[in-house]
């Protein structure tokens, strides 16, 4: 496995992507970063340029995205724009792409949140829809597209892996699989034989301490106990730390430790 981490739970107002920590993650011996998409796609041209050409020079890839849609790009409900949503997925996996990405993390609760009064199964049939269209461009930029079960206090639907299994089998698409976040797993209860069971399916993994989603400080049982399923069910992939932090240079460089597990 190679060890990244997200820098969206890094930045701040002036830093929406977390750039200034570049140079610490790969200090700290990080394999790769994951940078939020949404954010990204907020930079001017010569801004998106210029960070590109630091993570060139830095010498640490992107090879993940997270954040996939902004809230202001409606998945489900009445005001659904097809054509707008199309677009946006076309400039982002340009921009991902131009990165270097291979993955694209799709959890986006504020974009794909039921609304209230509105029929769930329906809105289940337009994120399908979504991602069947999203596939037709990552398939041909040979990047996945890996859907996030998220816990039920941030999303309304997709909280599980089963659900998320049922949407990617919908979808149907070659490019369209599952990420195992560690957090949302624990805060849903989930069970290691679900994860076990999902494996095949499983592209990317999030990795946080449950306790305030925060950077992992010390040795646990738990977190032993969850990648010796991913390793005995022949996960090689990536795990992305992504966590607050109230000592960000300190937590990045000590949460390297959980390699030990891989």
């Amino acid at each position: 496995m190679k060890l990244g981490c997200c820098l969206n739970m890094l930045g701040d107002k002036d830093d929406a992507v977390g750039r200034r920590y570049i140079g610490t993650l790969k200090d700290a011996g990080y394999d790769y970063m994951e940078l939020p998409l949404a954010q990204i796609m907020e930079l001017s041209e010569n801004s998106f340029s210029e960070l590109a050409e630091e993570a060139e020079k830095t010498g640490l890839p992107c090879e993940c995205c997270n954040n996939f849609f902004p809230a202001s790009v409606r998945l489900t409900g009445e005001t659904v724009d097809p054509a707008k949503v199309q677009e946006y997925v076309k400039r982002a996996i340009d921009r991902a792409v131009k990165l270097g990405s291979r993955v694209i993390v799709f959890g986006s609760s504020g974009a794909k949140n039921v609304p209230e009064g509105f029929p769930y199964d329906r809105a289940f049939g337009q994120i399908a829809d979504a991602l069947r269209m999203i596939d037709t461009y990552a398939a041909s930029a040979g990047i996945h597209i890996a859907i996030e079960p998220l816990n039920r206090q941030e999303s309304n639907i997709i909280q599980n892996l089963e659900e998320g299994k049922k949407l990617m089998t919908e979808a149907g698409g070659p490019s369209i699989r599952l990420l195992a976040d560690y957090y949302h797993f624990m805060l849903e209860k989930e069970s290691l034989e679900t994860l076990k069971k999902r494996i095949p399916d499983i592209v990317h993994v999030h990795f946080a301490d449950p306790d305030g989603r925060s950077f992992p400080k010390e040795s646990r049982k738990e977190y032993e106990d969850f990648f010796a399923v991913l390793k005995e069910g022949g996960y090689d992939g990536r795990v992305s730390i992504e966590a607050y932090s109230e000592n960000k240079e300190k937590e990045i460089s000590g949460a390297v430790f959980i390699r030990k597990y891989f």
